[in-house]
């Protein structure tokens, strides 16, 4: 099997207490990976964007947890693991400021979300090449505005992003189903 990259530590521990699967490990390490790679463009992009980094890694190393749940979830669609995410890691000790991206990873549109919101989304597309136009939009016009640039000089820039994170999705993917779906007794 390839090495995954590393998660956060908390989460990391946090995983391993729920009994997360492999799968569900790594695709959270993968979707993290991305994460990291989005919020040093941010950074480099727009030096002035107010951003919680922390919880941007922290949510895209959790965001799914809630599937230890619901594990049907695992392997087919639903959304139920959404809440329960959120509501594990507050029982567990977890910060709202964290807990969150449990809750809102799929529901980027709504209101009051936050720009680390949209970014734990964005990786959460952008991993698997997955391209969502409205919620790319709501990332070029927040950083387009925190940093007074045009906004097409941003979103040609984040293209270029997506589309380099885009490119080494295959590999991605294949890293991820090399992990049983299952945890092995």
């Amino acid at each position: 099997m390839t090495d995954l990259p590393p998660l956060p530590a908390a989460a990391a521990r946090l995983l391993e207490a729920v009994g997360a699967p492999p799968r569900l490990v790594a695709h959270l390490s993968l979707v993290h990976q991305v994460a990291e790679a989005i919020t040093d463009w941010c950074t480099a992009c727009c030096p002035g964007l107010a951003l919680d980094r922390e919880a941007v890694l922290f949510g895209a190393a959790t965001h799914d947890i809630g599937k230890t749940v619901h594990p049907e979830e695992l392997s087919g669609p639903g959304s139920a693991h959404e809440p329960a995410g959120h509501a594990l890691l507050l029982a567990r000790g977890v910060p709202e400021r964290l807990a969150r991206f449990a809750a809102t990873h799929a529901s980027w549109g709504g209101p009051g979300i936050t720009v680390e919101e949209l970014l734990v989304s964005l990786a959460d597309q952008a991993w698997k090449n997955s391209r969502v136009r409205d919620l790319e939009d709501r990332v070029v016009d927040r950083i387009a505005t925190a940093a007074g640039r045009e906004r097409w000089e941003v979103f040609l820039e984040l293209d270029d992003l997506l589309t380099r994170i885009g490119d080494d999705a295959p590999g991605r993917l294949a890293v991820q189903a090399e992990h049983p779906l299952h945890r092995l007794p």
